[in-house]
């Protein structure tokens, strides 16, 4: 396996779970993410094959000097894992700061979009032409929990995104699809395990199950030839409490 990866939000949580794993299938993978010291933490294992980039999805300069960077490194793009994103303010839409909505949404939303845009421009201009685009969407890309406008209505912007990348990369070769993940065990969804708010008003644990499926379903996902695309992919904790939160 010689094929190039990117992802973002790499150094830790599922971002970190799903560049093990292609790194471990022998891609090789640019690790975009805010803390140098836990992208050079998981590349260290990987010297060969690992590119550790200190990255600001929200910043147009920094997403390119990324893509820069993995080109120069590898000659090309053939994957965008587009998994960085935040879960941003809580509470109902009339306690939630202007500010706070935006930043989440510079994050979730902008961050997705700018890193598309670049493994777009690569993809569509290399030779050969094209490769695949990965977006984490999340449970909330379909339902809501209490108290959440900002992630949600990212989440649900990303499903947009999905669709338009998918439509308008036909030409090219590039194929886009999308993973919906609920409660993967990781320290961004910790306190879910130990008590999250129920549509009820109620606050319950949740099931959470091992990122590593996550970052398996992610490699097949990947690894797939491009005339066949997974469009949309859901995983949960079995018992999650997600069909309609309830």
């Amino acid at each position: 396996m010689n094929a190039v990866a990117v992802v973002t939000g790499a150094g830790t949580g599922i971002g970190e779970a799903v560049s093990r794993t292609l790194l471990d299938a022998g891609w090789r993978v640019a690790l975009a993410g805010r803390r140098t010291e836990r992208l050079e933490t998981v590349a260290a294992a990987y010297p060969q094959n690992a590119l550790p980039v200190a990255t600001d999805v929200t910043d147009e300069t920094s997403v390119r000097a990324l893509f820069d960077a993995a080109r120069e490194r590898w000659g090309r793009i053939d994957l965008l894992v587009n998994n960085a994103g935040t879960f941003g303010p809580a509470g109902t839409v009339d306690e939630i700061a202007v500010a706070d909505w935006r930043a989440a949404v510079e994050v979730n939303l902008t961050g997705s979009f700018l890193c598309a845009q670049q493994a777009f421009a690569a993809m569509r201009a290399q030779d050969p032409q094209g490769g695949r685009i990965i977006n984490n969407g999340s449970i909330s890309a379909h339902v809501p929990r209490p108290g959440s406008a900002a992630y949600t209505a990212t989440k649900h912007a990303i499903t947009g995104l999905t669709k338009s990348l998918s439509l308008d990369g036909r030409p090219f070769g590039i194929a886009c699809g999308q993973i919906d993940i609920g409660n993967a065990a990781t320290d961004m969804t910790a306190g879910i395990a130990t008590g999250a708010k129920q549509a009820d008003g109620t606050v319950a644990p949740e099931p959470t199950f091992d990122v590593a499926h996550v970052a398996e379903a992610i490699r097949y996902m990947a690894e797939l030839p491009l005339d066949a695309n997974v469009q949309f992919l859901t995983i949960a904790a079995t018992t999650m409490p997600w069909l309609a939160r309830g």
